[in-house]
């Protein structure tokens, strides 16, 4: 009898340490999109709409856990560039059980199709300034983490988006294709051309790719949505000051039309 009680205390106390280890270990419920921007903008809308239950910060970033549309969320807004965008990645899928990841934010249109205040939905992502600097000059190549130095989005939420994008804009204002990042704001034509010449992108931006690059190493489906800001040309910080709030509000308002249709 004494050895069935002393069992029995033993098997207490391991339940017990286990509650208090989930319990600091910040484990939330499983199933939740991730839904990651660059800038406080790109989410105001989202917040604004959300149901927030609690907000936990981990390193200086704000994760706003709650319901959007019916959904389990977790929102944040990790930062501008590549580094912060691949670290506040790489903390929210540590922290959470993220089932499927939506980035959303502005962008530079690259080439005739697409305007200001366009939406670009990523089929792919690549680096454009990822390679070796040689005495002939900038000479790009392929990250080390992908053969071709291409990121697929996920084909299922890539449709979700782009019927959504369809939904609110009318079919002439969604384009599909390949975005390009890096960690420079690009306003210069001739640097658009050998965009559209190197790597057949429609947008360029300072996240997509790094953001793509953590989900492929977790293994999380992921699209990056974008709506152009400016043209990326020698114009673009005026027309990015006067379009940036109307494009993340898009943006946002897509994100929210993708929610409501996922099941």
């Amino acid at each position: 009898m004494k050895k069935i009680w002393m069992f029995l205390v033993v098997i207490v106390c391991l339940l017990c340490v286990n509650c208090v280890f989930a319990q600091e270990s910040g484990s939330e419920p499983t199933g939740r999109i991730g839904i990651i921007s660059a800038m406080d903008t790109e989410i105001d809308l989202l917040l604004l709409n959300a149901d927030i239950d609690h907000e936990d910060q981990v390193g200086g970033i704000v994760f706003h856990v709650g319901k959007l549309c019916g959904k389990d969320v977790v929102i944040v807004k990790a930062g501008i560039g590549k580094v912060l965008s691949a670290a506040g990645t790489a903390a929210l899928f540590n922290r959470y059980d993220i089932s499927s990841l939506i980035f959303t934010g502005v962008a530079g249109g690259v080439g005739a199709a697409t305007k200001v205040l366009d939406m670009v939905i990523a089929t792919d992502l690549v680096q454009h300034d990822f390679g070796r600097i040689t005495d002939e000059g900038f000479v790009w190549s392929s990250p080390y983490d992908t053969a071709s130095g291409y990121y697929a989005c996920d084909e299922t939420l890539v449709d979700l988006a782009y019927n959504a994008a369809v939904d609110t804009l009318g079919e002439d204002k969604v384009h599909k294709g390949t975005i390009a990042t890096g960690d420079q704001f690009v306003a210069s034509a001739s640097y658009v051309k050998e965009l559209q010449d190197k790597f057949d992108a429609i947008a360029c931006e300072m996240e997509g790719a790094s953001v793509a690059s953590v989900c492929a190493i977790y293994n999380v489906p992921f699209v990056v949505l974008r709506a152009m800001s400016d043209k990326a040309d020698g114009v673009a910080h005026e027309t990015y000051e006067d379009f940036v709030d109307t494009a993340a509000d898009h943006s946002c308002t897509i994100v929210m039309k993708m929610l409501e249709a996922m099941k």
